[in-house]
């Protein structure tokens, strides 16, 4: 690579753990950039880009010139469907540990990202929220949103007896007392997870609050899967 190059990208979202899309994952190709007006640089193997960057939009990262989360994440809005990077936005930004904050993507988004890119980007950003802790439930928020369903709360806390916590989950439809849980995989096959949903979902049930479980199956057709929502939560009036 020359001395002024770096990776970017799909590349940079792998190094820096976004959740992509597995066939993104599975690339055999490198992003690699260089500052424009350099030429993007062309081998095989590679993809090459040429990018507008300022100083603050590369960094080392492991011993290797990266963009910053920030920069690869605005990068990403010309490879994303829009779901996927709302996805990898709210990874981003995550409560938690976050790698950027809201304010450093639209510094990058105003200033150097060309007005294509900045379009899909500033869609998406009004969509992102740190309370979400994965993919599906990203997904699913923002396709509830746009079905025209009030917002969600995120990661939701109920409270009990005591004011003690008594269950936290995924989304929570409040006017209709309706909560949906995405369960992974690992919710059926780790036994221990599976006592813990079922305790949980009964201590629910208990307290008025209704159940609708989603799975990744439900996500590949977002139409039906609102309607079965509408009329789950229109049952309750």
């Amino acid at each position: 690579m020359p001395a002024d190059a770096f990776f970017s990208h799909v590349t940079a979202g792998m190094l820096h753990d976004f959740p992509l899309p597995l066939k993104l994952q599975r690339s055999t190709r490198l992003d690699i950039s260089r500052p424009s007006p350099h030429r993007a640089p062309h081998a095989n193997s590679i993809i090459g880009h040429r990018l507008t960057v300022s100083d603050h939009d590369i960094y080392e990262f492991n011993g290797l010139r990266v963009t910053t989360p920030a920069r690869t994440w605005c990068d990403l809005g010309g490879v994303l469907p829009l779901l996927e990077l709302v996805a990898a936005g709210d990874f981003v930004i995550r409560r938690r540990a976050p790698l950027a904050s809201v304010a450093d993507i639209l510094d990058v988004a105003r200033s150097r990202v060309s007005p294509r890119g900045r379009q899909k980007i500033l869609m998406a950003l009004p969509l992102l929220n740190d309370r979400s802790e994965s993919p599906p439930e990203s997904m699913l928020r923002v396709l509830l949103e746009w079905a025209g369903f009030p917002r969600p709360s995120v990661n939701h806390e109920f409270v009990g007896a005591n004011n003690r916590v008594i269950a936290r989950t995924d989304l929570f439809l409040e006017p209709y007392q309706l909560v949906l849980e995405y369960q992974g995989d690992y919710h059926r096959t780790d036994k221990l997870q599976w006592r813990r949903d079922m305790t949980r979902r009964t201590r629910l049930e208990g307290e008025g609050v209704r159940f609708m479980e989603i799975n990744a199956d439900d996500l590949k057709n977002p139409a039906e899967l609102m309607t079965r929502i509408r009329k789950r939560a229109e049952s309750a009036r």
